[in-house]
């Protein structure tokens, strides 16, 4: 049977968030660990408010229950709600959907403890982790402000856009999926590129 990548990182998370407390910071901007454990549950048993969670018209909503759910809770139950994994008719499609945000959102309360740095991280999860970059990145190519070629010792590369200037980042698969996603100040990359092409993408609003 193949690993469950996401039925492990959905573990360490979890197992995290009760180690660092309801307060501790996330690289999420404005939230707490409560607030982000808040939005995995919204996210797998609220459909009713996922929706929002990109934005939109129901974003208020979202926010809203997300807010709920939080303070509804004591700590550990709501922990426990993400570890017991998702509804029965979201568990085929848990490691498709779930590998990513779980692995995001794990280097999310990781990194934004003191000294936290890159883990080594199984083969076949880089593996995992460069072939769905690959989608996210043409997903996200709109935010990005200028040409982009994402680079993996031993995977090849990702052209996101074609442009110039043109910045390469290199690093490990995991490492340009958080760059990707928002966390550029985390990830462990080598930017390669004109010194205000790379200034721009840094501070750019990456992810979805």
């Amino acid at each position: 049977m193949a690993p469950s990548f996401a039925q492990a990182e959905r573990a360490a998370l979890c197992d995290l968030l009760l180690e660092v407390g309801p307060d501790a910071p996330t690289l999420c901007q404005g939230w707490t660990a409560a607030d982000l454990t808040a939005h995995l549950v919204l996210r797998e048993r609220r459909p009713d408010a996922a929706a929002g969670i990109l934005g939109g018209p129901l974003r208020a909503y979202t926010e809203r229950t997300q807010r709920s759910i939080r303070d509804a809770h004591p700590w550990a139950e709501l922990v426990g709600l993400v570890r017991s994994g998702p509804p029965a008719l979201l568990r085929a499609v848990d490691e498709p959907v779930n590998t990513v945000e779980y692995f995001v959102h794990h280097e999310d309360v990781r990194r934004a403890r003191p000294d936290a740095g890159p883990r080594t991280l199984d083969p076949a999860l880089d593996a995992v982790l460069w072939r769905r970059l690959r989608g996210l990145a043409l997903l996200a190519r709109r935010r990005v402000p200028g040409g982009l070629a994402l680079v993996a010792p031993g995977r090849g590369t990702i052209t996101v856009r074609a442009g110039t200037p043109m910045v390469t980042l290199r690093g490990e698969p995991g490492e340009l999926l958080l760059f990707m996603t928002g966390r550029q100040q985390a990830a462990v990359v080598q930017p390669d590129g004109p010194a205000d092409a790379v200034r721009r993408l840094q501070e750019a609003r990456l992810g979805l």
